[in-house]
């Protein structure tokens, strides 16, 4: 495969994951409903996307270093919603 088709995939794959963090992310900034999130899934999600983050560097490849900023960044605003909307529920 040519580097060019790699290339292609991996931007590919990079709009394809942030256009599906993105949204979710706006919606639960926007409306701070955190009821249909499971915690531990976001969790492994944040952790993958550090770790990938960490292996794009290693790679200097930079389609995975931007996706995975990004989605790290999604899911930390997401957790930190959640974790905050969870101890309210509980006081």
């Amino acid at each position: 495969m040519s580097n060019l088709a790699i290339s292609i995939i991996g931007y590919t794959a990079s709009i394809c994951m942030i256009l599906g963090y993105l949204p979710q992310a706006i919606v639960t900034i926007r409306t701070r409903d955190t009821d249909g999130i499971a915690l531990p899934t976001f969790c492994m999600l944040g952790l993958g996307s550090i770790f990938f983050v960490i292996q794009g560097l290693a790679l200097h490849n930079w389609p995975l270093v931007i996706t995975n900023v990004i989605t790290t960044s999604c899911s930390v605003i997401i957790f930190g919603i959640k974790l905050y909307n969870d101890s309210r529920k509980r006081n």
